[in-house]
């Protein structure tokens, strides 16, 4: 029975979307946008010069339709030849290039909208195209073939995400303006040098050697940069391994940008959650937010093997996303898509785009992984808002953020009582009150955290950070083997949450397990690249009490560099130069605990330093007693 409403027809299909957008945002928002805003009005002329109409315009991507596939690849040509000329005139690194697909296939039609495979091919197709190219389908090459004076280049068969069977690709190379066609301007300009010295030499079959062998070099070299993996920062892991880059706000003002890094931190906390993926921390990929990087840099950094980029745009009630997922060692794209629900569908879209990732990298879940990412959040949007602005408020890592941030996250508990990660929020505020210095009472605020805490794990019983915050509140109450415990469950929920491992080996140094906590505070420095301070305070305490004096003088170094007032780490280097016997760095360490804190008091240190250990404490506190320290 036919669906009323619907109509199916044969349609012409040309996608069209921007390489290397979320680069071109990262370096100038507001200059990208008034050139797509350009671009994009020069297209639909083209498209509607051609007889064809937009249909739809999300973010970077076009997508029309045409009744003659040789109007839509005539469109796609001249498209290209107009934005060649126009790119010509901006700076290298200003230019826009946009990647084109054209297939010809069956369509349904909805009130002026279109569906189907036939769209599906066009935007696989598409992917396939280099920047400033275009590719179209078998199907669309038996009708152009001989109709257009154009050159192509057969690319063979592929299988594409979600098409049953695989289909045939065609490289349009010879128009103006287009990356392929200076290949063929080269083949052609090599053919004629190649004439005139054949005919002064006599030499016309070598000739045809060389220039072939030239033209392969040309016609088969890669797109993008190739990196090396030997030449990789950080060795790269033994199994699939990933950088989520911040999203980019497509909103003008940047009104929705904590809604595009809350979608972004939310899929790196989902894929943190799969043991055999190794995923770089939110706090290090968003070291790159803003910044133009290429991607084999991002991939030498950070040590992973793809990168993920993307774009969010909030229109009304409808929310468009984009995501590109990327080779960091070949710079090939690996997958990408875009997507265009309604606001409310925001949860089943981020999954959408985890499983699609997770089989783009070939990573297989087991029935287990499928339980352990299952999503316990909130379904009131208005709610979990709220959290996505805290959250961003929280990392601003200042007084002032965290009291933003617990004011939205009660905000968010009075929407839904039942949400998790609100309750965790307002812990983690009143635990971050007695590190800002805040708190009125230590003993209140540890109860605060402690409570909420609690509630979150109750509705929760599988949110990581919420075992690592417990972890280090049991530390507090001096309940070492607990926090040891807490924190390897906060570490076995989530096995690539760089937190949960930071704070599991900050238990093990409190309970007198350095030895066993360096390893614990390396993997997650090795999650997190770009960690806060205390990541690597921590790791050089334990090296100082270990014994390995020289490590610890790196790590702590390494704090300073990142903070340099930060009054632990100063203590920590007078210990570790006092039991290395050198004198000069001592005193130059204990000036600095002065600097930082002229009413620095040992006697006060002592009383509130926590160690299981007694004889390990009464070291420390002797060294730091014989280095001058008072």
């Amino acid at each position: 029975m036919a669906d009323e409403g619907f109509k199916r027809k044969l349609a012409a299909i040309l996608s069209a979307d921007v390489e290397g957008y979320s680069q071109l945002m990262d370096d100038d928002e507001e200059e990208t946008v008034r050139t797509l805003t350009v671009y994009r009005s020069a297209i639909n002329d083209l498209v509607q010069q051609y007889r064809g109409r937009v249909v739809d315009n999300p973010g970077d991507n076009i997508l029309a339709e045409f009744t003659s596939v040789v109007d839509a690849v005539n469109c796609a040509v001249e498209i290209q030849r107009e934005l060649a000329e126009r790119n010509a005139e901006l700076p290298y690194k200003r230019k826009m290039e946009f990647r084109i697909g054209v297939n010809l296939g069956d369509v349904i039609e909805e009130e002026g909208r279109i569906y189907g495979d036939g769209i599906n091919i066009a935007a696989r197709v598409e992917a396939m195209a280099e920047a400033g190219g275009i590719c179209i389908s078998g199907r669309a090459y038996d009708q152009v073939e001989n109709k257009l004076g154009l050159e192509y280049e057969n690319l063979g068969e592929h299988q594409v995400k979600n098409i049953t069977r695989p289909i045939r690709v065609f490289r349009v190379l010879s128009f103006p303006g287009a990356a392929a066609h200076r290949v063929v301007r080269a083949k052609k300009t090599l053919g004629r040098r190649w004439r005139r010295i054949a005919l002064s030499v006599a030499a016309a079959g070598v000739v045809a050697i060389v220039v072939f062998g030239i033209l392969q070099f040309y016609m088969r070299r890669p797109s993008v940069e190739s990196a090396s993996v030997e030449k990789m920062g950080l060795p790269l892991p033994d199994m699939p391994s990933l950088a989520v880059l911040p999203f980019v706000d497509m909103s003008k003002n940047k009104e929705y940008e904590y809604l595009s890094d809350g979608i972004t931190e939310d899929i790196i906390t989902t894929l943190s959650k799969i043991p055999r993926l190794f995923v770089i921390a939110r706090e290090s990929v968003f070291e790159y937010k803003g910044k133009t990087v290429k991607l084999q840099q991002i991939g030498r950094e950070l040590g992973v093997r793809h990168v993920l980029r993307g774009s969010v745009q909030k229109a009304g009630d409808r929310l468009r996303i984009t995501g590109q997922l990327a080779d960091t060692v070949t710079g090939q794209q690996v997958w990408a898509e875009h997507y265009d629900r309604p606001f409310g569908d925001l949860f089943a879209l981020q999954d959408d785009i985890t499983f699609n990732i997770l089989e783009a990298m070939q990573v297989k879940l087991t029935e287990g992984d499928q339980t352990r990412i299952h999503r316990k959040g909130t379904r009131n949007m208005d709610a979990y808002i709220k959290i996505s602005q805290g959250r961003k408020h929280a990392h601003r890592f200042n007084k002032e953020g965290n009291v933003i941030a617990r004011q939205l996250a009660e905000e968010a508990v009075a929407l839904d009582p039942n949400y998790a990660m609100a309750y965790w929020l307002m812990a983690k505020t009143h635990y971050m009150d007695i590190w800002y210095g805040v708190t009125k009472s230590l003993k209140d605020s540890i109860t605060k955290a402690w409570e909420l805490n609690q509630t979150a794990i109750e509705l929760d019983e599988d949110l990581a950070d919420a075992y690592g915050l417990l972890s280090v509140l049991c530390i507090f109450k001096r309940d070492f083997d607990r926090a040891i415990t807490e924190g390897e469950r906060g570490v076995s929920l989530a096995p690539n949450s760089a937190d949960a491992y930071a704070w599991l080996g900050m238990a093990m140094r409190f309970a007198g397990m350095p030895e066993r906590a360096i390893p614990v505070l390396k993997k997650a420095i090795r999650l997190n690249p770009f960690p806060q301070t205390w990541y690597y305070f921590q790791l050089g305490a334990c090296y100082r009490t270990a014994g390995q004096y020289e490590e610890a003088l790196s790590a702590l170094q390494k704090a300073i560099q990142r903070e340099p007032d930060n009054l632990f780490a100063y203590i920590v280097l007078c210990s570790t130069y006092e039991e290395m016997g050198r004198e000069e760095e001592t005193r130059a360490m204990v000036s600095e605990v002065y600097r930082v804190d002229p009413n620095f008091s040992l006697t006060h240190l002592e009383k509130a330093l926590i160690q299981r250990d007694e004889k390990m404490k009464k070291s420390f506190i002797n060294s730091l007693r014989r280095a001058g320290l008072k």
